[in-house]
């Protein structure tokens, strides 16, 4: 199979926004007894891939692994449909640390009403106590396109996108 050609990094850029915008929701991974456990939640980044943000409640698990465990990782891909080949669905997977945002933090009205101008209907969830809004600090990201445009970036240089190499290492 050819690979496809190289996407300028501008192309790769507009590529992620475009699939963030389009999917409102990714599966978080947090660690359950030191195993990857997989929790569907609506998210919004900040500026960048860098950082995103999730408002999930303290009775769920994936809030009990993070409060053990603050590793995270969060995958975005766009829906299957039927004629699709899966295989070259768009998706991102990235990786980092989970921190809980305080209410008191210069930050924090920004992203809720970022939260909420995304997710109207979740305006109520802000006046439970047992919601929060955690801050994903995403360290890695792993950006597939489709066959042969797998790019990796780095939180150090977040708008810079490698073409992902193929490993040379045997399994």
């Amino acid at each position: 199979m050819a690979m496809s050609a190289t996407l300028s990094n501008e192309d790769i850029q507009t590529a992620w926004i475009n699939l963030a915008e389009e999917v409102r929701t990714g599966v978080l991974l947090t660690l359950r007894e030191e195993r990857p456990f997989g929790s569907h939640v609506p998210y919004v980044f900040g500026e960048h891939w860098t950082r995103a943000y999730i408002h999930v409640s303290r009775l769920a698990l994936h809030t009990e692994h993070l409060l053990r465990d603050s590793r995270v990782g969060l995958f975005v891909s766009e829906s299957d449909r039927p004629g699709k080949n899966p295989l070259s669905l768009r998706r991102m997977n990235l990786q980092g640390e989970a921190v809980l945002l305080n209410v008191n933090a210069s930050d924090y009205a920004e992203v809720r009403a970022r939260y909420l101008a995304r997710f109207p209907q979740s305006a109520i969830m802000f006046g439970f106590a047992d919601f929060a809004l955690w801050e994903l600090r995403l360290q890695d990201a792993h950006l597939v396109l489709g066959f042969g445009q797998a790019y990796l970036a780095e939180a150090t240089t977040p708008l810079t996108w490698m073409p992902q190499k193929p490993s040379t290492k045997s399994v």
